[in-house]
């Protein structure tokens, strides 16, 4: 982290410290708080202290500090302290006997992990708004609650959607890369030409609180239409957004920019494969800021290769990281960036708060902020 960079990163951290301060801890009130900014809401019931203080591990040491903080305030935290994944046996080893655990996308809990828990185990808490990584069925049947981090990171994510369409649509990447290597000699009228928004279809997949967001900050680049499918009718109405509802087929076929903003679950996975792209336009863009597993990968890249498609903008991948022969990385007309949909230093410290406060929650029996 380069010095200036840091110095935001304190500053910002600071005030949330000083605004913030959700009170996970004790409380006799049964009222509820919200703090400055009204981000966070969290019930909270009259409880006594713990007798023992709980035992949680926390699976990397690079969470942003206040969620830690408010932890070690009541728990006995024992942590992976590297700032990567906690490898699959460390995991297995170190777990047994906890009270619960603070996780991400990478940690894989499944029945094996959880067997290796034991029955102390009585929360997961994740710092996703995704969940595909945990067997909630298995931890459901345990007993074990849930927690995770929904609406915090749907302005941040819904940003960075449309910050990756117009990088791909307006070849910024390629652009950049021209200006470095000595492409750029003069200016040419129809060089580095790329493709408009005013005027086009935008077709999202997935109409939840992402791919709502998403439609609102397009709506001012003046697109004819924008149009969606989604299988939940919750969503505002097409009036209030000025957007059409489609069925999936005609989104796939009509639409000039194609947006995947669903979940992950058995019904999407692999859903954006050949067929798909077959039949949507040669000249379309594809963007995927929701998870790598929608999208068939290697029929993507045919289709990148082959025509079928213009170009892709990628924020998930399968797998994550992408390794560095990967086919992907050699196509011009693909933008790929690190899974960093929420990676505001405002979104990640309010995370890593409220995945604190689920475990904290859920240790003591009350209401979680987000329980899956």
């Amino acid at each position: 982290m380069n010095p200036a960079f840091r110095r935001q990163f304190s500053a910002v951290l600071s005030i949330a410290v000083q605004r913030g301060a959700l009170r996970c801890a004790r409380s006799n009130s049964a009222e509820q708080t919200v703090p400055a900014g009204g981000l966070l809401v969290l019930q909270r019931r009259r409880y006594c202290c713990f007798e023992m203080k709980p035992k949680v591990y926390v699976t990397r040491n690079d969470y942003a500090r206040i969620g830690l903080d408010l932890l070690k305030e009541e728990c006995d935290i024992s942590l992976w302290d590297e700032a990567y994944p906690v490898p699959r046996d460390e995991f297995l080893k170190n777990v047994a006997g906890k009270d619960a655990i603070y996780c991400s996308l990478n940690d894989r809990i499944d029945k094996e992990l959880l067997d290796q828990a034991g029955p102390n185990l009585k929360v997961i808490s994740t710092i996703s708004v995704g969940y595909d990584h945990i067997d909630v069925k298995e931890c459901k049947q345990r007993g074990i609650r849930v927690g995770y981090t929904p609406d915090v990171l749907t302005d941040a994510t819904a940003e960075l959607t449309v910050a990756l369409l117009l990088a791909t649509a307006r070849r910024m990447f390629e652009a950049n890369k021209q200006v470095h290597t000595g492409g750029w000699k003069s200016w040419s009228p129809m060089w580095m030409c790329g493709k408009s928004i005013k005027n086009s279809i935008v077709g999202i997949f997935g109409f939840g609180r992402i791919g709502q967001e998403v439609a609102k900050r397009l709506a001012p680049f003046k697109p004819a239409q924008i149009q969606f499918t989604s299988r939940t009718d919750k969503f505002l109405t097409a009036e209030d957004l000025g957007v059409t509802q489609v069925p999936f087929d005609e989104l796939i076929e009509t639409s000039d920019f194609l947006i995947i903003a669903c979940s992950y679950n058995v019904e999407t996975a692999n859903l954006f494969n050949d067929a798909v792209f077959s039949r949507m336009k040669p000249s379309a863009i594809l963007v995927n800021t929701s998870r790598g597993g929608v999208v068939e990968q290697h029929d993507l890249i045919h289709a990148l290769r082959a025509g079928k498609i213009q170009a892709a903008g990628l924020d998930v991948t399968t797998p994550e990281p992408l390794p560095l022969d990967n086919p992907l990385l050699t196509l011009p007309n693909v933008v790929l960036l690190p899974h960093i949909g929420s990676a505001d230093i405002e979104t990640r410290i309010e995370m890593s708060r409220i995945t604190a406060c689920n475990i904290l929650a859920g240790l003591k029996g009350v209401k979680m902020m987000s329980e899956v």
